[in-house]
């Protein structure tokens, strides 16, 4: 345990170290080369001024006189190249590049720099330019740049290269107005060359210096690390985890303290502490279990009273079912049939024989009597899924695009006879149409089942308002009566299977299947908290991109 420990402290610290040292290395020598660039770049830069004054003097001067050595032949490029004095002596004339090229020797002999003047319209071919210094040649002529630096390697070793344009001046016309030139032209330029094997040598000798460093730091902390953690941690830490080991095995504890003066003493101390107090409360918990088992036994035979009952309601409750459907079933077949048959009898009618009867109206209102009866036909069917709802499914819905609208004022219709049997008033706020993909015939039982409700409790001569619209991508619609509402601690019961409000007559099933509609459309269904009466909400995902049914 203490190796282990202490070696993934240790490699986590120098890896930590490793890291930030290396990465600060890193950071600290691409800033040296950078200024070694820098530093190099500036150098060059000076060289050059220094070398386009020395020209401009000369050039201002007309050019300069030096005695001619013995065997030096005279440039054929300058008129009046040669003068005698007084005793004979014959000195021969230098121009700027001249005297430029004879300096760009001396340099280059000496091997610390060296430089060349260079041009694309050559007066001298010595001066032509190398492949950098024409590519930095014609970018001068294109781009009106003002200098080109590189490192290239030449003969295996880094050399600056820096080169920067020469412009033609006044005093230069004397010599080079018959090629076209004029102020302000590029002329030529002049290329400045800096070994640099010196500086990246010293450079390389400070990354050595800088890595040896750092590896030493690295060693002396791991070591004084290694040290601490095996004096000041893992040795407290070795016997606190032993005196643990013994508690554990139920050995007796002693209660001995780390006399360390830090954390490993408070820690040692609290554990004492605690053991002390598990030893005096053994006894007790072992009696508190002993009652609590008692009690789960006691538990256990009330759940399993309490799972025969459930089990015989839910036996009740299916046997309802059944025999609901069943009696439901024959009497609205009947009355089915029993449409059909007028409807047809009265389409064989000719206006003679039906006197005055309206047959259209009678036809169509006779065809929404065989509608709604198919509706109601599916709403006993929909008893029968009553299992699949307890155990949290659904029946498959057929959606279709529909207008919800529509369907609220067809359903409104429906009811208004129950309504008038109470003198109650059905009114409606409605849009012009409300598209929704739904199953119609399941709203339209949500909607039945909702109004019924509201026309049972509300009170003689009252309103049941009935209210839609979208919000959003939501379709919201409220049935609202001026009964005595719903108290807050009944608003989530009355969603319950079987459950009822009051003393009025009804199965308790309706309002659990509408929960479990419009939960299957994706919806929520509840009471608003809104005055008088009662209001029941529900709301549905919109079809805003559908076309109404």
């Amino acid at each position: 345990m203490k190796f282990c420990l202490s070696f993934k402290f240790i490699v986590g610290c120098c890896l930590t170290l490793l890291v930030t040292l290396g990465a600060t290395f890193y950071v600290v020598n691409q800033r040296q080369e950078q200024l070694i660039l820098r530093q190099a770049e500036n150098e060059a830069r000076a060289i050059f001024r220094q070398i386009v004054l020395m020209r401009r003097w000369i050039a201002d001067h007309g050019g300069i006189f030096v005695e001619n050595a013995p065997g030096v032949p005279v440039s054929p490029y300058v008129a009046e190249a040669e003068i005698l004095d007084h005793r004979g002596r014959r000195y021969t004339k230098k121009t700027p590049a001249m005297v430029t090229k004879e300096l760009a020797n001396y340099s280059r002999e000496e091997g610390v720099f060296w430089f060349h003047i260079t041009s694309l319209k050559l007066t001298n071919p010595e001066n032509a330019p190398d492949p950098f210094e024409r590519r930095a040649l014609l970018a001068f002529d294109q781009e009106a740049q003002g200098e080109v630096i590189t490192v290239e390697t030449i003969d295996r070793h880094p050399f600056l290269r820096y080169i920067s344009p020469l412009y033609v001046e006044e005093s230069c016309l004397a010599c080079h107005q018959k090629q076209g030139y004029k102020v302000g032209d590029v002329r030529g330029a002049i290329s400045v060359t800096l070994p640099l094997d010196k500086t990246f040598a010293e450079a390389a000798r400070n990354r050595h210096r800088m890595f040896a460093s750092m590896l030493v730091v690295v060693a002396a902390l791991s070591g004084a690390m290694i040290l601490m953690m095996r004096h000041l941690v893992l040795a407290p830490m070795q016997r606190l985890s032993a005196a643990i080991r013994d508690f554990s095995e139920g050995k007796p504890h002693g209660g001995a303290i780390l006399h360390t003066g830090d954390e490993f003493e408070e820690l040692s101390r609290a554990f004492a502490e605690m053991a002390a107090h598990l030893t005096g409360h053994h006894d007790e918990l072992r009696e508190r279990v002993r009652a609590a088992t008692s009690e789960l036994a006691e538990s256990n035979q009330k759940l399993q009273e309490s799972n025969r009952l459930l089990s015989a309601a839910s036996d009740r409750k299916s046997d309802f079912v059944a025999r609901a459907s069943h009696e439901l079933r024959t009497p609205l077949t009947t009355i089915k049939g029993s449409m059909e048959y007028v409807t047809a009898r009265l389409a064989e009618l000719s206006p003679a024989e039906a006197g005055n009867c309206p047959q259209s109206e009678l036809r169509d209102f006779f065809d929404v009597i065989t509608r709604n009866t198919n509706r109601l036909i599916r709403m006993v069917n929909t008893l029968l899924d009553i299992e699949r709802i307890e155990m949290g499914v659904t029946a498959a819905l057929n959606f279709s695009r529909i207008d919800l609208t529509r369907v609220i004022r067809e359903t409104a219709t429906t009811l208004g006879c129950l309504a008038q049997e109470k003198e109650m008033r059905i009114t409606t706020a409605l849009p012009e149409a409300l598209p929704l993909l739904a199953d119609e015939d399941r709203i339209r039982q949500v909607l039945t089942n909702l109004l019924a409700n509201a026309i049972k409790f509300g009170p003689p001569r009252s309103t049941v308002s009935i209210r839609a619209r979208q919000e959003d991508d939501l379709v919201v619609v409220e049935v609202q009566d001026q009964g005595p509402g719903i108290a807050v601690t009944e608003r989530e019961k009355i969603f319950d299977k079987f459950y009822k409000l009051g003393n009025k007559e009804g199965s308790g099933l309706g309002l659990a299947i509408c929960r479990s509609i419009i939960a299957a459309h994706g919806g929520v269904i509840g009471v608003a908290d809104q005055e008088p009466g009662a209001c029941l909400y529900f709301w549905l995902p919109a079809d805003s991109e559908g076309t109404t049914a």
